[in-house]
């Protein structure tokens, strides 16, 4: 199995940009297809982003299309989530995910390991 840590979360203003990280540790970080998520208070978990097991194929919902890149390095073992124009609707706590799954998936179900969250608040 494998251990995942998020960090880079924080309060920033509309329009500023944040870098989440997520460290993985435990069986081989390049086994696993990575996602994003977010749970915002009184929401459900939503999907953000996801990319394939060597990085290839990154995919988004539509609401951070253009403003989001995923990215991976399977030699830090480390899943990234850039974030740029930042609008108070992304305020929520995100988490990353790994799945079993080598290609991209949308389903929090098919995810199989979570890490513990980093929030992000954005002030308008």
């Amino acid at each position: 199995q494998v251990q995942l840590v998020e960090s880079g979360g924080g309060l920033v203003q509309a329009g500023d940009s944040l870098r989440l990280s997520c460290a993985a540790s435990g069986r081989t970080f390049s086994s696993y297809a990575m996602g994003w998520f977010r749970q915002a208070p009184g929401k459900e978990r939503e999907f953000v982003a996801a990319i394939n097991w060597i990085g290839s194929i990154p995919f988004y919902a539509d609401s951070v299309k253009g403003r989001f890149t995923i990215s991976r390095d399977n030699a830090k073992n480390t899943l990234y989530l850039q974030m740029n124009s930042l609008k108070p609707e992304d305020t929520a706590v995100y988490y990353c995910a790994a799945s079993n799954l080598l290609g991209v998936t949308t389903t929090p179900r098919e995810y199989d390991y979570w890490g513990q969250g980093t929030q992000v608040t954005v002030s308008s």
